[in-house]
């Protein structure tokens, strides 16, 4: 007779085994620590001015709290992890590629415009106009520097300027400073206070060479006078003081102190410019619409480049299949062969290459394919008096792209023909020899309408997979050799996978925005064929 928790006189709720209860417990810890971890992280990211990363922290951990604190979800938690990570790890990043390829986020367009501003309010510049020479003199307690004023706006006969004026009122008609013991060890800034100085400086002054032994130490002092104003190593023999250039203005404009002129924040363009509508770097980021998608269509140094890519990654892709479909075919029937000894041996060397790492692989293939000192040139010549140029010819690199790759892709095939040959029934052979059939009528009547419907899925998915292959291209040739006219880095053998990781990492002004347009248009091609493999796999089942 089965007895219950209630007729023992337990709780309902308590378990009567003790390790359960107590891993309850820990789960219930662990899911807590969990929540408070993704609290945390969303408040640093929106502190750091990241509120999307901020969100969607914020709806993980709003998520995990309610699917683990509610009964009627329980079943919901054993796929949440699942469904949380591709979360984070897939959607997320497709949505952000996607928002970014909207903008003109790039090297150059980077931070947010506060951001931006901030950087531009904390530059200085030196006043050349009010400059100081310099002395060191050696004394028992160290060393000391004595600064001289060199010559005065009023003595050249020259307009005073809003930094010349700021710097006389600063230093209130002072010509000598002095220190005491300055530090000349140490890395980084090191601020000292001066004062005027009374009388000759005391010591021994130093010679140029050993001035120059301390110009490093020199470079890093921040020299501040009574006033607050700060002087800066502006030579080997000069210092000069550090002026704000910018200022900053009521109606949201900056004003150039240094340049005279006024900045004035154009929120189209995401920059700060000038009357004669000169961009003052850094940027930040703004809304373009289209203009990204436009670019890769519209501008013919971009659509021509893209094009050529767009045109020789569908020929790559489908080119690999075909070949590897048909080495793969071909050696599995071989190995189908009764008459055939051996055939454990044969099959373990063939697949060989499918068991040693694609990198290391490539990477073998590279030397071999050296025009100078690789094996395969180095027979050529020896046979016909040939060096090819497998490297700087377009159609010599692409056509070692695909023996490559065949290389490496054709034991998969191998292992799939073998066991959908070896899925065939006997009797049709059998039936066809009596019928008078030869292995042609075989092949195409019987082996190739049986293994060609299972195989289409997954020809697909090898279509897709080298669709962006780029491991192959970066360790091979890099995309080279370049397309001559290009506006971005494009090269001949690039993949569009390569070619925009050459925009986005590659390129000087690492334009994201246009790099992440192109992602989203290859997305929507894999995710077309992800779509009609999923179709064909069903009408296959």
């Amino acid at each position: 007779m089965y007895t219950t928790n209630a007729s023992r006189g337990l709780p309902r709720h308590r378990s009567r085994y003790p390790a359960e209860r107590y891993t309850r417990w820990a789960l219930r810890g662990l899911v807590a620590a969990l929540v408070l971890a993704l609290l945390w992280l969303v408040l640093a990211f929106h502190l750091h001015g990241q509120p999307i990363f901020a969100l969607l922290f914020l709806v993980l951990g709003a998520a995990l709290g309610v699917v683990f604190s509610r009964r009627r979800l329980m079943s919901h938690r054993y796929i949440f992890p699942a469904v949380a990570g591709m979360a984070l790890f897939v959607i997320f990043p497709l949505l952000y590629t996607i928002g970014i390829s909207f903008s003109n986020y790039s090297s150059s367009n980077l931070l947010s415009e506060e951001r931006v501003r901030s950087q531009l309010l904390s530059r200085t510049y030196q006043e050349e106009s009010a400059t100081f020479g310099f002395q060191l003199y050696s004394t028992d307690e160290g060393v000391r520097l004595h600064l001289e004023r060199e010559g005065r706006p009023s003595e050249s006969g020259g307009n005073v300027d809003e930094g010349e004026a700021e710097a006389e009122a600063a230093l209130r008609g002072v010509t000598r400073f002095t220190t005491g013991p300055i530090p000349l060890e140490g890395e980084g800034p090191r601020h000292v206070q001066i004062h005027p100085a009374e009388g000759e400086p005391v010591g021994e002054p130093l010679a140029m060479r050993e001035v120059i032994a301390y110009r490093a130490a020199l470079q890093n002092l921040v020299l501040a006078t009574p006033e607050g104003l700060e002087l800066r190593m502006a030579g080997l023999r000069h210092f000069a003081p550090m002026l704000d250039r910018f200022e900053a203005r009521d109606d949201g404009s900056l004003y150039d102190r240094r340049d005279d002129r006024l900045l004035i924040a154009d929120r189209e363009t995401g920059f700060f410019v000038t009357d004669e509508g000169e961009r003052i770097t850094p940027g930040w980021p703004v809304a373009v619409g289209l203009d990204n998608y436009a670019r890769i269509f519209l501008d013919p140094d971009i659509r021509g480049p893209f094009i050529q890519i767009f045109v020789w990654t569908f020929a790559f892709a489908g080119l690999t299949v075909l070949f590897t479909l048909m080495v793969g075919f071909v050696l599995a029937s071989l190995l189908q062969w009764d008459q055939l000894r051996g055939k454990a041996l044969y099959r373990t060397l063939l697949i060989l290459p499918y068991a040693v790492p694609a990198f290391i692989s490539i990477l073998i293939f590279k030397g071999m394919f050296n025009q100078h000192f690789g094996e395969i040139n180095l027979i050529l010549d020896a046979l016909f008096g040939v060096r090819p140029g497998w490297f700087t010819d377009p159609w010599l690199a692409r056509s070692m792209l695909l023996i490559v790759n065949t290389w490496l892709g054709y034991p998969y095939m191998l292992l799939l023909c073998m066991g959908l040959i070896q899925s065939i029934p006997k009797d049709l052979y059998e039936a066809s020899a009596v019928d008078g059939g030869g292995p042609l009528t075989n092949l195409f009547q019987i082996t190739l309408p049986l293994i060609i419907k299972p195989l289409t899925p997954l020809l697909i998915a090898c279509f897709a997979f080298n669709f962006n292959n780029f491991v192959l291209i970066a360790l091979l040739t890099g995309g080279n050799p370049d397309i001559l006219g290009a506006s971005t880095p494009a090269g001949t053998t690039d993949l569009l996978v390569s070619y925009t990781y050459r925009i986005a990492f590659q390129d000087a002004g690492q334009n994201f925005g246009l790099a992440a347009a192109i992602a989203t248009l290859i997305f929507v091609l894999v995710a077309g064929l992800a779509l009609l493999n999923l179709r064909l796999a069903k009408v296959r089942v």
